[in-house]
């Protein structure tokens, strides 16, 4: 008992005469900072404020912890609890360790001064002790502020992506989008594709992040149920964008839709991407990735009520409105089973005016009827055409 209280009188000791300097080691210590850290000057003076208690705190905390032997673990709630934990979205990391070496090297510099001659290598080695343990728990703070917005990063990206895909894409879904790191002011792609088994959403999303980063594009990533959705920024043509980042996706079609004026306007990119890509089984040897635009005749068969009418518009009613009996040429060549001569004398016509004019349909639709892709589709588009009533 007498040897227990021999060794702990003299840390008390030095402790009070430690704690009676602590206010003009923190003035010491400010004045440093804002000679010496640019940053420090640039913060607002409540932030200013707030580094000055944990300067305080940090300095105290040690006085505390030295009188205690150097055996108290909570330095994070001493030398932190005073300041928010909004504060290690002010000062970065690096910041912080720059602020606690300065602090550690005015203590330092100040122990034969505050301290007898006997005390001072006592004191410097326990400040040496002090300072890693703080430095651990700065990490600490920092590991989990990381943590924290990192988790809420990933639900503002759902409620993003999920507002793309049920076309809710008002301001506040854009200022969500910006507060994710979103750059993107131009054109956007949807992209969707079966998750990848093994492999957990923040290694995925970062993947997929990095890959549209080297390829020149944003990208905002969610997944529902077993597909992984893709938002993709700055996107000038929808297959060379969805290619960069197929191979991230799971086994199965990828699909890209439409590219959208802008992130507002993004939802008929989503629609249609969705509905491509329930559609995409009935097309087992369809490319990946595939373009929505390249199912329209399975969206339509399946329901589709935005790729009956773009059939309709944008392949039918151009055929019906162009001069040289379009339609009525390329019903006879289908009927016909795609004999030229055959569709001429059904027709009463030479075979080269059907050729002609089945050359003016591929120029007008995109769809070239000698291709059994095409060939589809444009029957498809025939029958929903006559179905509409439209001429």
């Amino acid at each position: 008992m007498t040897t227990t209280r021999r060794a702990v009188a003299p840390r008390s000791r030095v402790a009070g005469v430690l704690r009676r300097a602590i206010g003009g080691l923190s003035t010491t210590a400010s004045t440093r900072m804002a000679e010496e850290l640019p940053w420090f000057r640039e913060l607002s003076a409540e932030d200013r404020s707030w580094v000055g208690m944990i300067l305080q705190a940090g300095v105290r905390g040690f006085v505390d912890w030295f009188e205690e032997g150097g055996d108290s673990p909570a330095v994070v709630t001493s030398v932190f609890g005073a300041a928010p934990r909004a504060l290690a979205g002010v000062i970065t990391l690096q910041q912080t360790v720059d602020l606690v070496r300065l602090s550690i090297e005015v203590v330092e510099s100040n122990i034969e001064e505050i301290v007898a001659a006997s005390d001072a290598a006592e004191v410097r080695a326990a400040i040496s002790r002090y300072a890693r343990e703080v430095a651990f728990a700065t990490a600490e703070v920092y590991a989990r502020a990381a943590e924290v917005r990192g988790a809420w990063d990933a639900r503002l990206e759902a409620l993003v992506v999920d507002a793309v895909l049920r076309a809710e894409t008002d301001e506040a879904v854009l200022s969500r989008a910006s507060a994710l790191g979103w750059k993107a002011r131009g054109t956007v792609c949807v992209v969707l594709g079966a998750s990848p088994a093994r492999r957990t959403e923040t290694d995925l999303f970062d993947d997929v992040r990095r890959t549209a980063a080297e390829a020149g594009m944003d990208a905002l990533c969610a997944v529902q149920g077993d597909r992984l959705v893709v938002l993709l920024g700055g996107v000038t043509e929808p297959r060379q964008a969805a290619s960069a980042i197929a191979d991230l996706f799971g086994e199965g079609p990828v699909v890209a839709g439409p590219v959208a004026d802008d992130l507002a306007g993004s939802a008929a990119s989503a629609r249609s991407a969705v509905s491509a890509y329930r559609s995409a089984p009935a097309w087992p040897d369809a490319p990946r990735p595939v373009l929505a635009t390249e199912l329209l005749a399975e969206r339509a068969l399946a329901g589709d009520g935005h790729a009956r009418r773009q059939l309709v518009d944008d392949v039918y009613l151009p055929l019906v409105h162009a001069r040289g009996a379009l339609v009525e040429t390329l019903t006879a060549w289908f009927d016909g089973g795609s004999s030229i001569e055959g569709a001429g004398r059904a027709l009463f016509v030479h075979p080269n005016t059907v050729r002609y004019r089945l050359r003016q349909v591929a120029d007008l639709t995109g769809l070239t009827p000698g291709q059994p892709r095409d060939a589809f589709t444009l029957q498809i588009a025939l029958v929903l055409g006559r179905q509409s009533g439209r001429d």
